[in-house]
C-alpha cells in the first residue's frame, strides 16, 4: 500500500495526508501518546522540520530567481512594462477580493444574531493578552516603516530577518545592472547565478518529496490543539470569510484566467494543487514560494523570466485573501459591538485594508496588526481582536492558499500578456 501511495501524483499524496491529519488530530488531541512522548509533540517536531526546510530555501531562491529573471528581461523598457502590469494586477485583484468580502459580510451580518450584537455571547478569547502583546503600539506608522525597509541598510541583515521587500529590491537592482557588466566578468556572474538557481530548484524538488509528511504533521497539530468545538460560537463569521474566499478563489480568479489570460482554469488548478495544499498547511506565502515557483514553471509552463519577477514580489505584497479577511473581520467586530457603519466608513475600511494588506506584510502577526489599524480608524478598541482569535488559525490557512493562488494567476496572466505560448498546454493528471 505504501508503494502504491508513493506512485501517486504529489498533489494526491498531499490531499490524502491532509485528510488523515484531520482524523489523527481529532483522535489524539494534545494528550495522547506513548513512551512519555505525545503525538502532539511528534506533530510539532515533524511540522517544524518541514517548515524549516522550506524557509531554508527562501533567501537563496528569491535572490537567484530574481537575478536570473532580470538577466532574461534585459532592457529597462521591458522591466517597466512587466512591473507596471504586475503591480496593476495585484492592486486590482486585492480590491476585488476586499469588495467581495464587504458584500458578503453585509449580507450575512455575522456580528448580529436575532437583532442583537454578539459581543456578549462570544466573549473574549483566552489568548487575547498574548495577541495584544504582538500588536500593541502598532499603527499606521508601521506601514511607513515597512516601506522604508524596502531599501535596507544591510542586505545580509535584511535576509537574516526575513525582510523580503528589501531583499527583492536589492536583487532587482543587482540583476538589472548585471546585464550592463562587460565580459568576461558578466558571463561569469550570469553563469554563477544560473547555477545557483538550478541547484535551488533541485533542492526544492527533494524537499517536496517530504511534503505529505510535513502537511500531515502541520495540519494534525492544528486540529489536535484547536479541535472542532472552538469554531462553533463563531460559525457564522467563519463561514462568511470562507464563502467570500471561495467566491474569489472559484469565481473571480477563474474568470481572470479565462477571459484575460485565455487559458483553461481547470488546468491551472491542477497545476497549482501541490502549492495550494502546501500553502494551506504552512499558512505562509513566503514558505510556500519554492513550491509555487516549481508548480508555475514546471507544471503550468510559465517562463522563469516572468515567474521570477511576479512570484517573489507577489509573496510579499499581493495578499488577496488577507485583504479580504481584514475587511470582513473589521466589519464583523464593528457589528459585534453594535456600531453602525456608514458608506463612507465602509469605504475607509476598504482603502485601509487594501493598503495594509501590502504595507504590513513584513510584520509578525500581519493580519492582526492590520485589523488593529482598521479598528483604531473606526473607533473600536484593539481588545476586540480577541473576538476572532478562536478561528483565526484555520482561516489563516485558507486565506494563505488564496494569496498563493492569486500570485500564480498573476504569473500566468503576465506571461500571456507578454506573448508567451505553451502556458497550461501540458495535460496534468
Amino acid at each position: 500500500m505504501f508503494k502504491a501511495f508513493l506512485q501517486l501524483q504529489l498533489h494526491w499524496q498531499i490531499l490524502i495526508a491532509l485528510g488523515l491529519a484531520v482524523l489523527a488530530g481529532i483522535l489524539t488531541g494534545t494528550d495522547a501518546g506513548f513512551l512519555g512522548i505525545t503525538f502532539y509533540q511528534l506533530y510539532d517536531f515533524f511540522g517544524s522540520l518541514f517548515l524549516n526546510a522550506l524557509k531554508m530555501l527562501i533567501v537563496p531562491l528569491i535572490v537567484s530567481s530574481i537575478i536570473v529573471g532580470m538577466m532574461g528581461i534585459g532592457s529597462g523598457d521591458r522591466l517597466g512594462r512587466l512591473g507596471g502590469k504586475t503591480l496593476t494586477y495585484y492592486a486590482t485583484t486585492s480590491l476585488l477580493a476586499i469588495l467581495t468580502g464587504l458584500i458578503i459580510v453585509n449580507l450575512t451580518t455575522p456580528g448580529i444574531i436575532d437583532g442583537e450584537p454578539v459581543k456578549e455571547m462570544i466573549g473574549l478569547s483566552e489568548n487575547t493578552d498574548q495577541a495584544l502583546e504582538k500588536i500593541s503600539g502598532k499603527g499606521v506608522g508601521d506601514i511607513v516603516d515597512v516601506f522604508l525597509r524596502m531599501v535596507p541598510v544591510n542586505i545580509v541583515s535584511a535576509a537574516a530577518n526575513g525582510q523580503m521587500l528589501g531583499l527583492i529590491f536589492f536583487s532587482l537592482l543587482f540583476g538589472y545592472f548585471l546585464t550592463r557588466i562587460n565580459e568576461p566578468q558578466g558571463s561569469v556572474l550570469r553563469n554563477f547565478w544560473q547555477g545557483v538557481l538550478d541547484v535551488m530548484m533541485e533542492i526544492t524538488d527533494w524537499v517536496m518529496k517530504f511534503a505529505p509528511l510535513g502537511v500531515f504533521a502541520l495540519v494534525a497539530k492544528v486540529v489536535a490543539s484547536s479541535g472542532i468545538d472552538a469554531f462553533r460560537p463563531l460559525a457564522v463569521f467563519f463561514f462568511t470569510v470562507l464563502i467570500a474566499l471561495l467566491i474569489h478563489f472559484l469565481v473571480t480568479m477563474p474568470l481572470i484566467l479565462k477571459f484575460l489570460a485565455r487559458v483553461n482554469p481547470i488546468r491551472h488548478y491542477q497545476a497549482m494543487s501541490p502549492a495550494l495544499l502546501t500553502a494551506f498547511s504552512t499558512s505562509s506565502s513566503s514558505a510556500t514560494l519554492p513550491v509555487t515557483m516549481d508548480c508555475v514553471e514546471q507544471r503550468a509552463g510559465v517562463s522563469n523570466n516572468v515567474s521570477s519577477f511576479t512570484l517573489p514580489l507577489g509573496a510579499t505584497v499581493n495578499m488577496d485573501g488577507t485583504a479580504l479577511y481584514e475587511c470582513v473581520a473589521a466589519m464583523f467586530i464593528a457589528q459585534a459591538y453594535g456600531l453602525e457603519l456608514s458608506f463612507a466608513t465602509q469605504f475607509m475600511i476598504v482603502m485601509i485594508a487594501l493598503l495594509t494588506s501590502i504595507g504590513v506584510a513584513g510584520i509578525p502577526s500581519a493580519s492582526l496588526v492590520a485589523i488593529s489599524i482598521i479598528l483604531a480608524a473606526i473607533g473600536l478598541p484593539m481588545e476586540a481582536v480577541g473576538l476572532i482569535l478562536a478561528v483565526d488559525r484555520v482561516l489563516d490557512m485558507c486565506r494563505t492558499a488564496v494569496n498563493v493562488f492569486s500570485d500564480s494567476v498573476a504569473a500566468v496572466v503576465i506571461g500571456r500578456l507578454e506573448g508567451e505560448t505553451g502556458i497550461l498546454q501540458k495535460q496534468i493528471s
